[in-house]
């Protein structure tokens, strides 16, 4: 049996410090980084309208999307490519499931634009892209779908 070898490349932290009861609580989210910076998280905002707040999902997207962002540009890269613009929007899902809320799925929509390369190349770039990106690797108990297209524009 092999071994997986491992190598810390980087670690990030955030912190949500919350009051009150989850139906009426609030809480507020800040990254070590700085670049989030006391963002307002309610349960309301999760399961209902956002009204300017933001919610675990929607991080979790913004994570995804920024991440395969990246992988698609590496892969590019080794194909010789690089992109003029790549527009990637992550829709991550939460449901019941066994009376439990879990987040079921992360929808990828990917629109590129890439010069010297066809859709069927595009697919395949973007299909090597979604093995590499450590989020989907992180929500790989979840249904995950890529859906790309190339806009030759």
């Amino acid at each position: 049996m092999e071994v997986a070898t491992r190598r810390a490349i980087a670690e990030r932290t955030a912190q949500t410090v919350w009051a009150g009861p989850l139906a009426s609580g609030t809480g507020r989210v800040t990254s070590g980084s700085g670049a989030l910076h006391d963002l307002p998280v309610t349960w309301a905002a999760r399961t209902g309208h956002a009204d300017g707040k933001t919610s675990p999902e929607e991080l979790a997207a913004a994570a995804h999307a920024s991440c395969f962002s990246m992988a698609l540009a590496l892969v590019l890269g080794d194909h010789g490519l690089a992109a003029d613009r790549l527009d990637v929007t992550a829709t991550v899902s939460l449901e019941e499931v066994d009376c439990r809320p879990t987040i079921v799925s992360s929808r990828l929509r990917v629109v590129g634009q890439v010069v010297d390369v066809d859709e069927e190349g595009f697919g395949a770039i973007v299909k090597q892209a979604a093995g590499l990106c450590p989020i989907s690797r992180l929500f790989s108990g979840a249904a995950i779908s890529v859906d790309a297209v190339l806009d030759a524009t």
